[in-house]
């Protein structure tokens, strides 16, 4: 594992979000989501997208705070511009699982 120091960490952006819209993404090669996450006023409202559907209906999504890196440059995903990262974890089947506060938390935070 290469080591990375602490100012290379401090680049990464990473903040809590919440959900206020989703859909499905039929159109991705991979089951996917679509996603507009708001991070409060500072940075707005940004759209991703995400291979979540083992464990999430854009339904169940809404509502739901996310962290996400904020800070890396768009990357179109067919035809939809993703201009965020949602953060996750496999499960045991290597499903994904987002990553989100224990609790309620304001929008637009910065993970430290």
């Amino acid at each position: 594992m290469a080591e990375i120091s602490f100012d290379d960490f401090l680049k990464v952006d990473v903040r809590v979000g919440e959900v206020i819209r989703a859909e499905d993404y039929p159109e991705a090669r991979k089951p996917a989501i679509k996603m507009w996450v708001d991070f409060g006023e500072e940075i707005g409202v940004k759209k991703t997208s995400a291979q979540v559907t083992a464990h999430y209906s854009p339904e169940k999504l809404v509502g739901k705070q996310v962290m996400a890196v904020v800070n890396f440059p768009p990357r179109q995903i067919g035809k939809f511009m993703s201009e965020v990262l949602v953060l996750g974890l496999p499960d045991e089947s290597g499903e994904i699982v987002l990553i989100g506060p224990d609790g309620p938390v304001p929008i637009g935070g910065r993970m430290h």
